[in-house]
């Protein structure tokens, strides 16, 4: 695998002395199912209070919205338009991460991150991601574990 340039989410990392394994996913599907790892991607989200929350669940998984809610404190929960991803958090659609955006947001992930030592998120880069330990989250962020999931595939 070439060597993978160093992202926001990266720099971030290693001013907070966060051990990371950076990965590059040239070929999503065919690297993806290599990995052996829980990887997870990252939602925007708006509260019925027009607050912004970011949750962050299995890929294999969708967000359940009235979980989301629940743990928010909010009546109910949507996703963002992709329009305003970029101008919220400063990464586009594919490339999110909860890390190092333009301001910080609740966020939530989903409690399956913490079955395993090192979980996979993106490092704010299409393609790329950063492998780290799910307990060091809350050293850069600050963040929630709950049960925010769907229990079916891709829900």
């Amino acid at each position: 695998m070439a060597k993978v340039a160093k992202t926001n989410v990266m720099r971030v990392l290693e001013q907070h002395d966060i051990a990371y394994q950076p990965h590059q996913f040239e070929k999503r599907d065919r690297y993806r199912s290599m990995v052996k790892l829980p990887i997870f991607k990252t939602l925007v989200t708006v509260g019925k209070s027009n607050e912004n929350y970011v949750f962050v669940v299995p890929v294999t998984s969708g967000l359940d919205l009235k979980k989301a809610a629940q743990a928010a404190d909010e009546k109910n929960i949507q996703m963002i338009k992709e329009k305003d991803l970029l101008p919220l958090t400063g990464y586009v659609h594919g490339g999110c991460s909860p890390i190092g955006m333009k301001k910080e947001l609740k966020t939530f992930v989903d409690a399956s991150a913490l079955e395993g030592e090192t979980m996979i998120m993106s490092a704010g880069k299409v393609g790329i991601s950063v492998e780290i330990n799910p307990n060091e989250l809350n050293e850069v962020i600050d963040v929630q574990f709950v049960d925010i999931k769907t229990e079916e595939e891709g829900k």
